[in-house]
């Protein structure tokens, strides 16, 4: 399907990117994948696919949120960092949380430098951005988010993190670059694997994603900007901020959620999304 972005008036492009930043605030860190929603609302909208630029820059939004929201946390664990380098307190609770950020992040952060300067073209044009592609994943992701609710103990916390559990969960971040898996959904599920408390599990998936979204978005900002050269930067902070309203609204109520209840909802969601697609895609998709 066309992309008529080219053609939208001022009003248009900022109602498109606003529904985009909307999307993306909602399902960013809910483990259902925005990547996937990114590509598939527009193009059932009749929108054409805001491409990999646009979609990176808004996530921008979901930052901005993310850091706000803990950003008693990061303030601690700079300073545990900081008295790490000038006394050797490597073993208190906030420096062990730093080194699992630091080492969760070089998985992702590797690949998708790599497939930024080696595989821009193909990457954008594959059929991993499909809709029965991204359809299959996300079916996928929900029986293995569902093994994991099911087999997973519950007695790890936030303060037991390791560099272990940081580079085991930043594996699975790295499944986040083909559409369709979710990094929350993705990190979420290995550490459940890994006999995380829920609620703890979701809040190191959110500050673990703090380095690695940042730095998809600034990579991707200028070819985003560069993509509506004829409405200018308006748009795009306008999906920008809708994207961090709403960001941190799911942070908020998603932590509250995992705090009493399980990740079923988030399972059969993934499930319907996923089968409804494939329906969709079987009556439209040759059109």
């Amino acid at each position: 399907m066309a992309d008529t972005s080219a053609s939208l008036t001022l009003l248009e492009a900022c109602w498109r990117d606003l529904v985009l930043g909307v999307v993306q605030g909602l399902t960013e860190f809910l483990p259902i994948s925005s990547t996937a929603h990114l590509k598939v609302v527009p193009e059932l909208l009749g929108w054409g696919d805001p491409g990999v630029s646009v979609t990176a820059a808004i996530q921008l939004g979901s930052i901005v949120a993310v850091i706000a929201y803990f950003r008693t946390d990061l303030s601690q664990v700079l300073r545990g960092i900081s008295r790490a380098f000038r006394n050797g307190q490597w073993r208190e609770p906030e420096t062990r949380l730093g080194f699992a950020m630091v080492v969760g992040t070089l998985p992702i952060l590797l690949i998708g430098l790599g497939i930024k300067f080696a595989w821009a073209q193909g990457y954008e044009q594959s059929t991993l951005r499909s809709v029965p592609s991204i359809a299959i994943v996300s079916i996928v992701m929900a029986l293995l988010l569902a093994l994991a609710e099911r087999v997973g103990a519950r007695r790890k916390q936030l303060q037991g993190v390791s560099g272990r559990d940081g580079l085991l969960v930043g594996l699975a971040q790295a499944l986040a670059l083909i559409p369709g898996v979710s990094r929350s959904g993705s990190t979420l599920t290995a550490a459940l694997f890994g006999c995380w408390q829920r609620a703890d599990a979701a809040r190191f998936s959110f500050l673990l994603g703090i380095p690695a979204i940042s730095i998809a978005g600034l990579v991707e900002l200028k070819d985003a900007l560069a993509a509506s050269p004829g409405n200018g930067p308006l748009p795009l902070l306008v999906g920008i901020g809708s994207a961090a309203v709403v960001s941190w609204l799911a942070i908020d109520w998603l932590l509250k959620f995992l705090q009493r209840n399980s990740t079923w909802v988030f399972v059969a969601y993934r499930l319907l999304f996923g089968l409804l697609l494939l329906v969709w895609w079987g009556v439209h998709g040759a059109n």
